[in-house]
């Protein structure tokens, strides 16, 4: 009698244990969120206009840009993975020449000129032309998937 009810209280710790462990994991990856559904949304301009995208890199990218010159462009202060210091631009949006590939391209301030957001991409075209240009424009290997969720 004595062992069954030691093999009761332990199969009840083990049961108890285990489920803690479910209930506590489960909560974890929620608070993380999926990383291609409402988690991966964030504010972007497009013309002036804040919308907002849904985006996941793509692996493997840099075979993707040398076969896919259509893809689209996400201007963005970091790389995409990292937080952002501002928000992103990008050049396309749905009946605009729009393709759900993006390559990013960082947004570098040069020497001398104050951070600030950029709304569009002619502004961010303008502030990297000239002879004394206000930024650098830095091509990445990465390729986002991207599509167009809402707007404000």
């Amino acid at each position: 009698m004595r062992l069954s009810r030691v093999t009761w209280r332990i199969g009840v710790v083990l049961f108890t244990g285990g489920l803690l462990v479910a209930l506590t994991g489960g909560a974890a990856l929620a608070a993380q969120g999926s990383p291609n559904g409402a988690a991966s949304q964030r504010p972007v301009f497009y013309e002036g206009q804040q919308v907002t995208v849904n985006m996941f890199e793509v692996p493997s990218s840099e075979a993707l840009l040398e076969h896919n010159r259509n893809t689209n462009t996400i201007y963005a202060s970091n790389d995409l993975d990292d937080e952002q210091d501002f928000l992103s631009v990008i050049d396309a949006i749905q009946g605009e020449g729009f393709n759900p590939l993006w390559h990013q391209v960082l947004v570098v301030f040069n020497q001398g000129f104050s951070p600030h957001q950029f709304v569009s991409e002619d502004q961010i075209l303008a502030a990297a032309a000239g002879a004394h240009p206000e930024i650098t424009l830095v091509s990445t290997d990465e390729v986002y998937r991207c599509s167009i969720v809402g707007s404000k």
